[in-house]
């Protein structure tokens, strides 16, 4: 039995939104060094604005600008920053009312020990030295000696070449252990084989196996070598080109039935044009050299299944 796998992963993707009236204001304004909130039916000014009141679901579009300093309402002291945090060395995380404001901001101050933080000091925005129209042109908060003397002012919103839409980058950094089941499957991918697991109830051979039966709940553990041909189920056209990614567009993803399986697994078609990819083609794995898994799947050249031999598999 294999060494159970494990190593580590990073799930990344790019956010894209589009931003509306109020948030538009808002980070256009940050750009600008002006902080704006929103008021709501019965006076009170939230910050960061939010589009809907959050008790009434009113819509919310009275904006109103907001001093740059403030006071800490709670804080939390963060011995190790991670990359891409506001700061590289230790700091706080605060929630900070800003002079004006009914609600609290969150955002990181720069303090030289946790010592130095206490609820209700004073602070102030530093900004960042270029601002492009997001959070991040809060480079931090910064004490300050001052006192709370800001008021709101209505603002109009209104700014040269606002900012209309934004990009945020989502990551995920974690250690996947796959556990016995899924480590075989990997270990025989390695050796250019496949295998999945059979069910001791039902019968059903699973890949790539996940160590139990999902329609029985039971344990499996016998091991059966599928394929290494099989068929396309379902399939999609891929028209956006993924980064990272040496692909070029159009091409196809599909599920796919191997022989002997009872459940497909996904994987892209290459050695046919897209448009020619169609249900029941008949394909088989290439691998490159010193790859851990099939590059593509592409045409045997048999003919297509029958549509009886995989409609339970779609």
């Amino acid at each position: 039995m294999p060494e159970a796998l494990s190593a580590p992963l990073v799930v990344e993707f790019p956010f894209t939104r589009s931003l509306g009236p109020v948030q538009s204001a808002f980070l256009t304004g940050l750009r600008e060094r002006t902080v704006l909130g929103v008021r709501t039916a019965d006076g009170k000014v939230l910050v960061p604005p939010v589009e809907y009141d959050p008790v009434t679901a009113e819509e919310l579009r009275e904006l109103t600008g907001v001093a740059t300093t403030g006071t800490v309402t709670t804080w939390a002291w963060n011995p190790a920053p991670r990359p891409a945090q506001p700061l590289a060395t230790p700091f706080a995380w605060v929630l900070v009312h800003l002079d004006g404001a009914d609600t609290a901001l969150l955002h990181a101050l720069d303090a030289p020990g946790p010592e130095a933080v206490h609820t209700g000091m004073r602070v102030r925005i530093r900004w960042a030295a270029e601002r492009t129209g997001a959070i991040t042109d809060i480079a931090c908060f910064e004490p300050y000696g001052g006192d709370g003397t800001g008021q709101s002012a209505p603002h109009d919103g209104e700014f040269a070449d606002p900012v209309t839409g934004i990009v945020t980058p989502a990551r995920l950094d974690y250690r996947y252990t796959p556990g016995r089941a899924q480590s075989a499957y990997l270990d025989a991918l390695s050796g250019q084989r496949i295998v999945g697991e059979r069910c001791p109830s039902c019968h059903k051979v699973y890949v790539p196996p996940r160590g139990a039966c999902p329609t029985c709940g039971v344990a499996t553990t016998e091991q059966v070598e599928v394929g290494p041909r099989g068929t396309v189920t379902t399939f999609c056209i891929v028209n956006i080109k993924a980064k990272n990614l040496d692909i070029e567009v159009p091409y196809v993803y599909a599920h796919i039935a191997l022989d002997g399986a009872d459940l497909a697994l996904h994987a892209r078609i290459g050695g046919i044009p897209y448009d020619q990819v169609r249900m029941g083609l008949r394909v088989e794995p290439v691998w490159t050299e010193g790859g851990r898994h099939p590059d593509h799947y592409r045409p045997t050249g048999e003919p297509d299944a029958d549509y009886d031999a995989y409609k339970e598999l779609l």
